[in-house]
């Protein structure tokens, strides 16, 4: 009997978890998943949480609901991994042995990595959303609030979910209108890019958006330090943007179990083939979702795609063969901007977000690039597919795991420069 243990039981993990015991003989490949939480989030609805757009209870389940029967799962914290002895070091000291890897441990916030966010403030006057307390907190906070300025801030790229700060402030423009004081808040997005987001097309699309919205865009902001006391943020050329409720994305970096292993970058991601998801550490670790170092989004659509391909890719090395140069990069985002419309965009490494339609040609029934109704409605649709298909590891249906064309307004002149 031969193991494979996944590290971390996410969106990602638990997907891995799926597909293989669905294509691995049991009786020659038994599949463990450690992981020491024990529940389940739907880290995409902490964005609609402060608004009471969901309840908290919509957001969670117990993680054994998910992962198959005939699936280990081990509760228990990682110390380190031993990628010499194949091997993985548990916090309680004990030692299991792998014959392959996958790690799955996702990233998470780190206000301390920046001087006075993590200060007698935060969760009073400064807030993230990007974790489940935190989007309660905010919740709370924003039910009383009465006004004045809201800055939303990115700490650095990259993040999960790079447009969700975005997203952020669309609904607060459209929260405070509803609440029939907007004229009482003053909205800042702080972000250290050069423009709204990523790419420049779909930048230049978002921009006109905040222009619309009244909400002021302060680019190539690089935080040094939160000032706390007098409530405002600093950046390295010494420029403030004063605020009376902050809501940050702070610093975000893999599990400290990498950097505890030794083999991670300066944020913790591990080194990862970009088409393989083979990670560059040793043959027989792979790597999926927001762990790895690669230049996609670290968003579920994207550990969605790396799924499928890299569960084949697990067959062949098991099998002997060469790994499949497969994953593209593709990146699928409902952008939500707020009075019951949103945005969608679908990108890979070479191809930024155009506009046309989605999933199908001419007649969508998505459009990408441009605010529609329909485009809400199917982000609030996925919640669904997130807990009924997404994590079981089950195809959704029109939706390739690399990026189709069909549909996009693709410029055939810029894509022949690209692939030459």
């Amino acid at each position: 009997m031969k193991d494979i243990i996944i590290l971390g039981a996410g969106t990602s993990g638990t997907m891995m978890s799926n597909h293989l015991s669905k294509v691995l003989n049991s009786d020659q490949w038994r599949i463990t998943v450690v992981d020491q939480k024990e529940t389940h989030y739907y880290q995409p609805g902490f964005l609609f949480l402060p608004f009471d757009i969901y309840k908290p209870k919509q957001l969670k389940k117990r993680i054994d609901k998910f992962i198959p029967k005939d699936v280990e799962l081990m509760n228990a914290k990682v110390e380190r991994i031993d990628e010499d002895a194949n091997s993985i070091i548990l916090q309680d000291g004990n030692t299991i042995h792998y014959d392959i890897l996958i790690i799955a441990s996702g990233t998470d916030i780190a206000p301390d990595e920046i001087e006075g966010m993590l200060s007698p403030e935060w969760q009073k006057s400064i807030f993230d959303f990007y974790t489940f307390e935190g989007a309660k907190n905010l919740r709370d906070k924003l039910r009383n609030w009465e006004g004045g300025k809201l800055v939303v801030h990115i700490s650095e790229m990259p993040i999960k979910c790079p447009v969700a700060p975005l997203e952020f402030a669309f609904l607060a423009d459209s929260f405070f209108q509803n609440k029939g004081m907007r004229d009482k808040v003053e909205i800042t997005y702080v972000t250290p890019m050069s423009g709204a987001f990523t790419k420049p097309k779909a930048s230049a699309a978002l921009a006109y958006l905040l222009e619309d919205k009244n909400i002021q865009i302060v680019p190539d902001f690089a935080i040094e330090k939160v000032d706390w006391k007098d409530k405002k943020i600093v950046d390295y050329a010494g420029d403030e943007v004063s605020y009376d409720l902050l809501v940050t994305v702070p610093t975000n970096m893999g599990d400290s179990m990498i950097e505890r292993s030794g083999f991670g970058d300066e944020l913790n991601f591990v080194p990862t083939d970009k088409a393989t998801l083979q990670s560059k550490v040793k043959p027989n670790i792979f790597v999926i979702g927001d762990a790895s170092n690669i230049p996609a989004s670290k968003a579920g659509s994207v550990a969605h795609f790396e799924a499928e391909i890299l569960t084949e890719n697990i067959q062949r090395f098991i099998e002997g063969k060469e790994l499949k140069k497969e994953f593209d990069g593709h990146a699928n985002c409902f952008i939500e901007t707020g009075h019951g419309k949103a945005l969608l965009i679908d990108f890979n490494y070479t191809q930024e977000p155009v506009t046309g339609s989605f999933p199908f040609s001419k007649i969508g029934p998505l459009s990408l690039l441009k605010e529609t109704h329909m485009n809400h409605m199917g982000k609030l649709a996925f919640k669904w597919i997130y807990w009924n298909m997404l994590i079981k590891g089950k195809h959704i249906p029109f939706v390739s795991a690399t990026m189709s064309e069909k549909g996009k307004d693709i410029d055939k002149k810029v894509k022949e420069t690209l692939t030459v």
